[in-house]
């Protein structure tokens, strides 16, 4: 099944949603990239443009050889305000 999109942006938000409604959770590998532009009708360069964006986001990482997979969830900083 082919899902229309009209660029990288798109998806890249399409991820960044199945990633936060829990389709693909933290240390889960991600479709491959052959497997991503089936599915949304693209080119290679289009999906690599938008993992690269959820690199920056800081939602997925890249194992050389294995694949693309979702970051684990970074942990809150705590305040150095003191409340008192």
């Amino acid at each position: 099944m082919v899902i229309p999109v009209t660029g990288y942006r798109s998806i890249a938000e399409a991820l960044q949603d199945a990633i936060a409604t829990g389709v693909y959770r933290p240390g889960q590998r991600i479709p491959s990239y052959t497997q991503l532009c089936a599915t949304y009708g693209v080119g290679l360069t289009t999906v690599q443009r938008a993992i690269m964006v959820l690199r920056e986001r800081g939602l997925v990482v890249g194992v050389p050889g294995r694949g693309v997979y979702v970051a684990e969830p970074r942990p809150r900083r705590r305040s150095s305000r003191s409340t008192g």
